[in-house]
């Protein structure tokens, strides 16, 4: 425990504390949900692409809440190592079938600077789909330096490192149920 009793976790060589609890975390997933259900009511089976590795425990909360017809896909890109973006996104997994003609949501872990999600929607372009909407776990305001819309935001956060509930730092953590947040001491 810390001076303040908030728990911590020690990943690797770093120390991360407590600061978003399961609890919240379900709360804002259920509200991301309510509206997707509702702005998504009377679509032609939509298709919720997950993007791996992070998003994984946000789509496990999320999926059983949404009340649609619906497809689930996964895709993979990667642009961190340790705590910082590389700058550089690579596709490692692509998606599977036509998505031609069809509502998209991008089912994300965290939206801080945009570049990954730019690189997903120019990507996704070439596929010709109805429409993409992005549906975010965790989003850094401070950080997003993108001029598109990220409209289905869970948790506005500060621009912080963190890891847990799908988020990890150098391949550990993203066990963790609760959100951690570095510590810098």
């Amino acid at each position: 425990m810390s001076q303040n009793n908030k728990p911590r976790v020690t990943l690797h060589d770093k120390t991360f504390e407590l600061s978003i609890p399961h609890a919240e975390i379900a709360e804002a997933v259920q509200r991301v949900a309510d509206r997707l259900n509702e702005d998504y009511k009377g679509v032609d089976t939509p298709l919720f692409l997950g993007v791996l590795n992070g998003a994984f425990m946000f789509m496990g909360e999320l999926m059983p809440r949404i009340d649609l017809t619906c497809e689930v896909q996964f895709v993979k890109i990667a642009s961190y190592v340790g705590t910082a973006s590389t700058g550089k996104v690579q596709d490692l997994i692509g998606i599977n079938g036509s998505v031609e003609g069809r509502h998209i949501i991008i089912v994300e872990d965290v939206v801080d600077t945009g570049e990954s999600m730019e690189h997903m929607l120019e990507m996704l372009k070439g596929y010709k789909p109805a429409s993409v909407a992005i549906a975010t776990l965790l989003y850094k305001p401070t950080k997003f330096t993108k001029s598109y819309e990220v409209k289905y935001r869970a948790m506005d956060i500060p621009d912080d490192f963190i890891v847990g509930f799908g988020l990890d730092y150098n391949d550990i953590g993203r066990n963790l149920k609760d959100i951690y947040t570095i510590v810098n001491e």
